[in-house]
Protein backbone atom coordinates (compact mmCIF):
# COMPACT_ATOMS: atom_id res chain seq x y z
CA UNK A 1 0.00 0.00 0.00
CA UNK A 2 1.44 3.35 -0.99
CA UNK A 3 1.38 6.43 1.07
CA UNK A 4 1.65 8.48 -1.66
CA UNK A 5 -1.26 10.82 -2.66
CA UNK A 6 -3.38 9.41 -5.79
CA UNK A 7 -2.51 12.00 -8.88
CA UNK A 8 -6.02 12.22 -10.57
CA UNK A 9 -6.25 14.33 -13.53
CA UNK A 10 -10.09 15.94 -14.68
CA UNK A 11 -11.73 15.42 -17.85
CA UNK A 12 -11.20 18.24 -19.20
CA UNK A 13 -7.49 18.38 -18.83
CA UNK A 14 -7.37 14.61 -20.63
CA UNK A 15 -9.18 16.32 -23.43
CA UNK A 16 -6.76 19.02 -23.61
CA UNK A 17 -3.64 16.66 -23.53
CA UNK A 18 -5.54 14.54 -26.55
CA UNK A 19 -5.75 17.38 -28.80
CA UNK A 20 -2.61 19.03 -27.93
CA UNK A 21 -0.68 16.12 -28.34
CA UNK A 22 -2.46 15.45 -31.91
CA UNK A 23 -1.60 19.21 -33.01
CA UNK A 24 1.71 18.60 -31.95
CA UNK A 25 2.79 15.61 -33.67
CA UNK A 26 0.12 15.77 -36.67
CA UNK A 27 -1.32 12.63 -36.18
CA UNK A 28 -0.87 9.40 -33.77
CA UNK A 29 -2.16 6.07 -33.88
CA UNK A 30 -4.08 4.86 -31.02
CA UNK A 31 -1.28 3.30 -29.11
CA UNK A 32 0.90 6.11 -29.51
CA UNK A 33 -2.14 8.31 -28.40
CA UNK A 34 -2.85 6.46 -25.02
CA UNK A 35 0.84 6.07 -24.19
CA UNK A 36 1.41 10.07 -25.04
CA UNK A 37 -1.17 11.44 -23.21
CA UNK A 38 -0.90 8.72 -20.03
CA UNK A 39 -4.08 7.12 -20.28
CA UNK A 40 -5.97 3.99 -20.45
CA UNK A 41 -7.68 2.27 -23.37
CA UNK A 42 -10.73 0.61 -21.86
CA UNK A 43 -10.96 3.63 -19.31
CA UNK A 44 -10.70 6.38 -21.57
CA UNK A 45 -12.09 5.13 -25.22
CA UNK A 46 -15.10 7.14 -24.35
CA UNK A 47 -13.42 10.55 -24.56
CA UNK A 48 -12.02 9.66 -27.71
CA UNK A 49 -15.38 8.57 -29.26
CA UNK A 50 -17.21 11.82 -28.27
CA UNK A 51 -13.88 13.70 -29.27
CA UNK A 52 -14.43 12.57 -32.34
CA UNK A 53 -17.95 12.70 -32.43
CA UNK A 54 -17.86 16.29 -31.45
CA UNK A 55 -15.54 16.92 -34.99
CA UNK A 56 -12.50 17.72 -32.57
CA UNK A 57 -10.49 14.71 -33.67
CA UNK A 58 -10.94 12.65 -36.89
CA UNK A 59 -10.69 8.69 -36.55
CA UNK A 60 -8.99 7.07 -39.39
CA UNK A 61 -7.41 3.62 -40.64
CA UNK A 62 -3.93 2.98 -42.47
CA UNK A 63 -3.23 -0.81 -43.72
CA UNK A 64 0.35 -1.57 -41.89
CA UNK A 65 1.53 -4.20 -43.24
CA UNK A 66 -1.32 -7.05 -42.91
CA UNK A 67 -2.83 -5.21 -39.95
CA UNK A 68 -5.34 -1.85 -39.88
CA UNK A 69 -3.99 0.34 -37.28
CA UNK A 70 -6.73 3.37 -35.88
CA UNK A 71 -4.96 6.94 -36.60
CA UNK A 72 -6.29 10.18 -34.77
CA UNK A 73 -5.66 13.76 -36.85
CA UNK A 74 -6.66 16.78 -34.61
CA UNK A 75 -9.42 19.20 -36.50
CA UNK A 76 -9.44 23.10 -37.25
CA UNK A 77 -12.64 22.49 -35.06
CA UNK A 78 -10.69 20.74 -32.08
CA UNK A 79 -7.77 23.17 -32.10
CA UNK A 80 -10.42 26.28 -32.05
CA UNK A 81 -12.16 24.53 -28.76
CA UNK A 82 -8.30 24.42 -27.37
CA UNK A 83 -8.00 27.55 -27.84
CA UNK A 84 -10.64 29.39 -27.28
CA UNK A 85 -12.55 27.14 -24.51
CA UNK A 86 -9.39 24.81 -22.65
CA UNK A 87 -6.31 27.11 -22.71
CA UNK A 88 -8.23 30.04 -21.36
CA UNK A 89 -9.39 27.49 -18.67
CA UNK A 90 -6.12 26.25 -18.23
CA UNK A 91 -4.59 30.27 -17.50
CA UNK A 92 -7.50 30.31 -14.77
CA UNK A 93 -6.82 26.60 -13.46
CA UNK A 94 -3.79 25.74 -13.59
CA UNK A 95 -2.69 22.31 -13.09
CA UNK A 96 1.29 22.88 -12.78
CA UNK A 97 4.11 25.39 -13.62
CA UNK A 98 4.39 24.70 -17.09
CA UNK A 99 1.39 25.00 -19.29
CA UNK A 100 1.10 24.49 -23.11
CA UNK A 101 -1.07 26.43 -25.02
CA UNK A 102 -1.23 27.00 -29.17
CA UNK A 103 0.29 30.41 -29.63
CA UNK A 104 -0.29 31.44 -33.50
CA UNK A 105 -1.25 29.76 -36.60
CA UNK A 106 1.53 30.10 -39.56
CA UNK A 107 0.74 28.54 -42.80
CA UNK A 108 -1.24 26.05 -41.83
CA UNK A 109 1.23 25.22 -38.45
CA UNK A 110 0.61 25.96 -34.81
CA UNK A 111 3.34 26.63 -32.78
CA UNK A 112 3.01 25.46 -29.28
CA UNK A 113 4.75 26.97 -26.29
CA UNK A 114 4.70 26.50 -22.74
CA UNK A 115 3.38 29.82 -21.07
CA UNK A 116 5.57 29.63 -17.27
CA UNK A 117 9.32 29.37 -19.04
CA UNK A 118 8.10 30.82 -22.48
CA UNK A 119 10.01 28.49 -24.57
CA UNK A 120 8.34 27.45 -27.90
CA UNK A 121 8.80 23.80 -28.65
CA UNK A 122 11.77 22.91 -31.41
CA UNK A 123 10.09 23.27 -35.22
CA UNK A 124 10.60 19.22 -35.53
CA UNK A 125 8.24 18.88 -32.82
CA UNK A 126 5.48 20.90 -34.71
CA UNK A 127 3.81 19.08 -37.44
CA UNK A 128 0.85 20.75 -39.88
CA UNK A 129 -2.68 20.21 -39.42
CA UNK A 130 -4.32 20.74 -42.30
CA UNK A 131 -7.49 22.80 -41.97
CA UNK A 132 -11.06 21.17 -42.42
CA UNK A 133 -14.11 22.90 -43.35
Amino acid sequence: MSLSPISYRDRIYIVEDIILKLVEHGQLNQTALISFCGLNLKKHRCILDELEVNGFIQKGHSQLGKRMVTVYRPTQKGVEFCRSILEPYERMFPRTKDTVIITEEKDDQYLIKKTNNHRLLPAEHVNAVHKTN
